[in-house]
């Protein structure tokens, strides 16, 4: 596995060691040792799924202690873009997002550690989106920051007239008014 920290601390893109032949392939989405190995020590508790068409963005979506969630996400079928936002406060990157597509071609997974807002957005007809959570999702501790907030000035790579949004994620307050997190915790 190729791991390649981001320009965000914590934030690391993962790269399968993929094995191809004409069958198909295989590789290992997670193995306890060598994602500690690589700085991962999350007891993960909760796998999700979900399935969305072009246009759809999810976000910008974290929960408040004590129920914080690190998350492994990857994508099964089709393509996103995916944006994690760093929320801690104190942080050197407080307030800064970095973006990347996942792909079921590239295969690619992102650690998003306690501490960050996430978020998606379909890029092709439609995409299977699946994570790993270290804490199980809590509805009184859900939290949701602007998805156009312009102080994160977030290319979302879809047009606005694109965007297929839940009424939820539609009200989502703005960067300066939202919970920020205390290192994550």
């Amino acid at each position: 596995m190729n791991v390649i920290p981001c320009h965000i601390p914590g934030l690391l893109l993962l790269e399968p060691r993929v094995f191809e032949d004409a069958r198909g392939y295989f590789f290992e989405s997670w193995n306890r040792a060598r994602f500690r190995e690589a700085g991962i020590d999350c007891d993960f508790v909760q796998d999700n799924e979900s399935k969305s068409v072009f246009g759809v963005l999810r976000g910008l979506h974290y929960q408040a202690a004590p129920y914080t969630q690190a998350k492994l996400v990857r994508v099964l079928s089709g393509r996103v873009w995916d944006v994690a936002v760093d929320i801690r406060r104190g942080s050197p990157t407080f307030g800064r997002h970095f973006g990347v597509e996942l792909s079921a071609e590239n295969r690619r997974q992102l650690f998003i550690p306690r501490g960050f807002a996430h978020g998606f957005a379909i890029l092709s007809r439609e995409a299977v989106f699946a994570y790993k959570c270290d804490n199980p999702y809590m509805p009184s501790h859900e939290r949701g920051i602007a998805f156009d907030d312009p102080d994160l000035a977030i290319d979302w790579q879809v047009r606005p007239d694109a965007w297929i949004l839940s009424d939820k994620d539609r009200r989502n307050p703005p960067f300066r008014r939202a919970e920020y997190l205390e290192d994550g915790l």
